[in-house]
């Protein structure tokens, strides 16, 4: 059994998670794995116990978004945890390489794969981590990033609690951003492996876009008025008022942001010039 625990959080998509769950039971790696049910009202745990007794389930009161992940990291007993999404699956062999890359490298944190959407084409995401401008410091395969694909990534699991996990604030929707520059802060690389293989298969069922794009335009600006300088800060603010001028969700985002203020200012802990420098030419992963 291999070094590294899959980790998978859902809600409410028990048809697309048991084709999800077959497919990593059949990995020769044999990989635990452990299924965060974020309070299913549509007998998900049930159908995990029944058809898949090899996997741990944790059944959460209430539906707490991305944060049901670090519960499940919590839980695992192994130096390495890929994160894995309901609709999507490894490849055979793709977490074996991540764990003897990690083992290689120890100044690298985090691994994200190429996500390969319906066997069809690269994620968009994929090629603009592929492209990244960031210098490596590392001897590990692949390319410097300073963002990554929650649902497609492998990490050291020390780090990832080190640097908090994802924040419970944020729920769901660019929710990597922050973790991302905690990790960067934190001295760690993180890396974009090209060999490294997720297939996704999107699942309509319960999914709200435009929940999504308020989701992720607020905790982009969290992210930045976090972690940024002023001036980005700045930037970012000014950026999504414009936005706001001629697109309502973005102006919802805007509110849901400024409503969070009190405790953005309380946690705000900006990284140092050398990280901030980094991230001037780097471009946003879409969500």
């Amino acid at each position: 059994m291999t070094d590294c625990t899959i980790v998978l959080a859902t809600n409410n998509r028990r048809d697309a998670l048991d084709e999800t769950l077959t497919k990593l039971g059949a990995l020769p790696e044999r990989p635990p794995v452990i299924v965060v049910d974020n309070a299913s009202t549509d007998g998900t745990a049930p159908l995990v116990k029944r058809r898949h007794p090899e996997v741990r389930v944790m059944r959460l009161s209430e539906n707490i978004g991305a944060a049901a992940r670090t519960e499940g990291v919590r839980r695992a007993s192994t130096s390495y945890v890929a994160f894995c999404d309901d609709d999507c699956s490894w490849r055979p062999g793709a977490i074996e390489r991540a764990v003897s890359l990690l083992d290689q490298h120890r100044e690298v944190a985090l691994l994200c794969a190429r996500v390969l959407v319906r066997a069809e084409h690269v994620d968009e995401a994929c090629e603009l981590m592929a492209a990244s401008p960031l210098p490596k410091r590392s001897a590990c395969p692949g390319s410097a990033i300073a963002s990554f694909m929650a649902g497609a990534s492998v990490v050291r699991r020390d780090a990832f609690l080190a640097a908090g996990g994802y924040h419970q604030r944020y729920h769901i929707g660019a929710e990597e951003s922050l973790l991302a520059l905690d990790l960067l802060a934190d001295g760690w690389e993180m890396i974009y492996s090209d060999d490294l293989v997720v297939d996704h298969y999107p699942a309509a069922a319960g999914r709200a876009p435009e929940r999504r794009r308020r989701l992720v335009m607020r905790n982009r600006l969290w992210t930045t008025w976090l972690r940024r300088s002023w001036g980005a800060a700045w930037r970012a603010t000014f950026g999504l008022v414009r936005q706001g001028t001629r697109d309502p969700v973005a102006r919802a985002a805007l509110g849901d942001a400024v409503r969070g203020l009190p405790w953005v200012l309380r946690e705000r802990r900006p990284v140092d010039p050398q990280v901030e420098a980094l991230l001037e030419g780097v471009t946003e992963l879409p969500a």
